[in-house]
């Protein structure tokens, strides 16, 4: 859902610093993609946060905890893949390794005793994959629904898809219960941010901005070549891989 992904972005003022404004050269298709979002943003208004609301209001926090730790520890199977694919074997170990701890241990991932146990959590999709294969970014692009990509990242969707143990399930209603409420948990986790996301002069630049920096945060795994410094400037354009 858009929301989930145009939001998150602006946790990535914890990591890189504030987004620019203005045109970037990397969104050569910013009117179009300006009314996508402005789409997105209606249709969360609309139906995504008042349902979100309404969760939190009702559930209480530990349940809501449990809820986000299952869908993270059914997350460490697409990381696993990742980063295996990506040549990162001591990742790979950590994922799968707390995959299993908290499958048994923490029962069902309704608790992540793996954390302190001192295996890391990850964040890998194939888009990333993609990018470490040396696959460039190409434009920046707002998605009707799914929010910010490129469209490398666009691309990898199939095979993210293919890699969710959620879609696996066989009965499409239950199937579509954990993807509701994988939704819901994901939306819910945004509140707080949202303040700091309506304070912005240009929303729609300030989520592409973010969510591209911290693209770029994410693929070179917080160690970003020291000539690329988070941003790209507009004459070497053709080198930045988002």
């Amino acid at each position: 859902m858009s929301v989930i992904k145009s939001l998150l972005v602006v946790s990535a003022i914890i990591l890189t610093g504030c987004a620019t404004t203005g045109t970037n050269p990397a969104d050569p298709w910013e009117g179009w993609n300006r009314k996508v979002y402005s789409f997105n943003k209606a249709i969360d208004g609309a139906i995504a946060k008042p349902i979100t609301v309404g969760y939190q209001a009702v559930t209480p926090d530990f349940v809501e905890t449990g809820v986000s730790n299952i869908f993270s520890n059914l997350g460490d199977v697409p990381n696993f893949l990742n980063n295996l694919l990506q040549g990162k074997g001591k990742d790979s170990v950590s994922d799968l390794a707390r995959f299993v701890v908290n499958s048994t241990l923490g029962i069902a991932g309704l608790w992540d005793p793996a954390s302190s146990m001192g295996l890391d959590k990850h964040d890998e999709d194939f888009g990333q994959t993609l990018a470490t294969w040396g696959v460039s970014g190409g434009p920046y692009v707002m998605l009707p629904l799914l929010g910010p990509s490129t469209l490398r990242d666009t691309l990898a969707y199939p095979v993210d898809s293919e890699f969710d143990l959620v879609n696996q399930i066989d009965h499409i209603p239950t199937r579509n219960q954990f993807k509701i409420i994988e939704l819901i948990d994901s939306r819910a986790a945004l509140i707080p941010f949202e303040e700091t996301l309506s304070s912005v002069s240009d929303e729609y630049a300030f989520v592409r901005d973010s969510w591209m920096q911290n693209r770029q945060y994410k693929i070179y795994d917080g160690e970003l070549p020291l000539d690329d410094d988070f941003e790209c400037e507009e004459e070497d354009e053709e080198d930045c891989d988002f």
